[in-house]
């Protein structure tokens, strides 16, 4: 069973940095390296949002709020994805979450709070 575990959240200042790492388990290198691996964060009361994706061949895409700030990477081998998030803002705090997507199935891991003080 496919298994993904965030880390890396915590509280940070404004202007700091942190960086995210998504481990997938369950699944071996060649299915893992097929899929493509999103970044979604999420705010009580709101709808869980796109942050980042990359693909299989690693193209990423970001959203607005975050363009010029985070990077999305991944290590096929290390079956995991990244995130790294600078100038960090107090409308960044949220929870985030993993997502692995590709041939007809998706999973999500538990996600990782991050908080941003002003």
């Amino acid at each position: 069973q496919v298994q993904l575990v965030e880390s890396g959240g915590g509280l940070v200042q404004a202007g700091g940095s942190l960086r995210l790492s998504c481990a997938a388990s369950g699944i071996i290198f060649s299915a893992f390296s097929i899929r493509a691996m999103d970044w979604y964060r999420q705010v009580p009361g709101k709808q869980r949002e796109l942050v980042a994706g990359i693909t299989s061949g690693g193209s990423t895409n970001y959203a607005d709020s975050v363009k010029g700030r985070c990077t999305i990477s991944r290590d096929n081998a290390k079956r995991a994805v990244y995130l790294q998030m600078n100038s960090l803002k107090p409308e960044d705090t949220a929870v985030y979450y993993c997502k692995l997507r590709g041939l007809g199935d998706a999973y999500w891991g538990q996600g990782t709070q991050v908080t941003v003080s002003s």
